[in-house]
């Protein structure tokens, strides 16, 4: 569920949505929408976890859960998602049980998932020969964005869809921001994610050199982040891989999922990304000791 923090949510009219996907992400993006008074219905391919949504749930307005993407999506006038990869995305939108099947005439669909530009733009296309709309959106802020509803959501699609949709999704958003045509949304993601992995790698060997060099590192991350050396992964993730401590939040296989997509569009559009290549095998490295569930500053434990 969303953080008992106080959430100023507008003045958006409520609406009818579903959610199909309660992950760690899912399950408080929804929670954000229910709180936001919006009536929601949820999907999930456990469907304990389902019940278990709704029952926390109970004070919101009517939260339902359906036995199918189908069941879930029907009647809804925005449907939310946020699953594993392609195939999984897939399995929820298309086919007989597939939202699509139940979305009406005009409906949004926004995808959450971070997957590949491939497929947000083959959904696009499917959506639009059904009379539906679809946006690509994937997010960044990691599991604790997504319970204090301050995501940063890249979007692409049409702009009459965004802009139906984002005042619904502020809800568990801090930036809802259009980017361009179909794909654009999971294009901008790989951006973040490249820009991610050479910062940790660079901060993961700047650690380890002032660890070996003698330092009082957590002293040292104090001072340099007040100068030019200061990013959001020194601030939140220094002083814990100081520690020795790889427990919060966005997972090594995660993280090896989303450089795969990075790797596979840089073959195909051409560009060079060396360091993302590399940080990926340093990252199965870490998958090699056991730290699939890490996070993902636990680079570092490769150079200990």
């Amino acid at each position: 569920m969303p953080s008992t923090n106080p959430r100023n949510y507008d003045a958006t009219p409520s609406r009818k949505v579903a959610f199909l996907g309660l992950g760690v992400m899912g399950y408080p993006m929804a929670g954000h929408l229910a709180l936001a008074g919006h009536e929601v219905t949820v999907y999930n391919r456990t469907a304990t976890k389902s019940i278990a949504w709704c029952a926390e749930c109970a004070s919101a307005k009517a939260p339902k859960h359906a036995a199918t993407p189908r069941e879930a999506a029907a009647g809804a006038d925005l449907v939310f998602c946020c699953v594993g990869n392609d195939d999984d995305l897939r399995s929820v939108t298309l086919g007989a049980d597939g939202a699509f099947a139940g979305m009406k005439p005009g409906a949004i669909f926004v995808d959450h998932t971070t997957a590949s530009a491939e497929v947000a733009r083959e959904l696009y296309a499917a959506a639009q020969a059904l009379g539906l709309q679809f946006v690509d959106a994937p997010v960044s802020g990691g599991q604790a964005g997504a319970q204090n509803g301050l995501l940063t959501v890249m979007c692409g699609g049409d702009a009459a869809a965004f802009e139906a949709a984002q005042p619904v999704a502020m809800a568990f958003s801090r930036a809802f921001t259009l980017l361009g045509d179909s794909g654009s949304g999971q294009l901008a993601k790989m951006v973040n994610q490249i820009c991610i992995a050479g910062l940790v790698q660079g901060l993961s060997e700047a650690v380890a050199f002032g660890q070996n060099a003698g330092l009082d590192m957590k002293q040292v991350l104090e001072v340099i982040g007040k100068g030019a050396a200061q990013s959001w992964q020194m601030d939140n993730r220094g002083k814990t891989m100081v520690d020795g401590k790889f427990d919060f939040g966005f997972a090594v296989d995660w993280m090896r999922k989303d450089l795969g997509l990075v790797l596979d569009e840089a073959r195909r559009n051409g560009s060079r990304v060396p360091v993302t290549a590399l940080v990926d095998q340093f990252y199965a490295d870490v998958q090699k000791m056991g730290g699939n569930r890490w996070d993902t500053s636990s680079l570092i434990k490769r150079l200990s």
